[in-house]
């Protein structure tokens, strides 16, 4: 499929206008992903204020870098999803359990209620939902420091 041809800015009240190569204008739109774990580079779309599909992109790659770069910054902010670098303590044996973490956003202390709340995804990295439903990513459990690995051993 060929890559579509739109531009992307901001009006005066901050919200994202999907502008078409036909002129029409679409205000208030959202990027969404339609992988954002295990494909985020790839299968995004671009829906108006009702929801309704404008624009499907196959891969992010292909777009051209000022449309690329502005569509990244606004998926960046939807898609919250800071990357645990080392588990600093967790408290207790039986759920729930507070951990702190450095994180590339800082370090968190953040409460995992059940242990279904940390999933083990396919190709090594851990995903954390926490109690007030922010997710934690773990990049690569084999690559933590071996202090964080021996905490993380009952989940990962």
């Amino acid at each position: 499929m060929p890559t579509p041809e739109f531009a992307l800015e901001h009006d005066a009240w901050g919200k994202l206008v999907l502008v078409l190569p036909d002129g029409t204008r679409y205000a208030g739109v959202d990027p969404i992903r339609a992988f954002p774990l295990s494909d985020p580079r790839r299968s995004v779309s671009i829906v108006d204020a009702h929801g309704q599909e404008r624009v499907w992109i196959d891969r992010l790659d292909d777009l051209p870098d000022r449309v690329r770069n502005a569509l990244e910054a606004e998926l960046g902010q939807r898609h919250f999803l800071p990357i645990v670098r080392r588990v600093v303590r967790l408290t207790g044996y039986v759920e729930p359990i507070e951990c702190e973490a450095e994180t590339d956003r800082g370090t968190v202390t953040f409460t995992i209620k059940a242990e279904e709340d940390v999933r083990r995804l396919p190709d090594g990295r851990v995903l954390i939902s926490d109690s007030n439903a922010v997710r934690y990513l773990i990049s690569d459990v084999a690559a933590l420091d071996a202090h964080s690995r021996r905490l993380m051993s009952r989940y990962a």
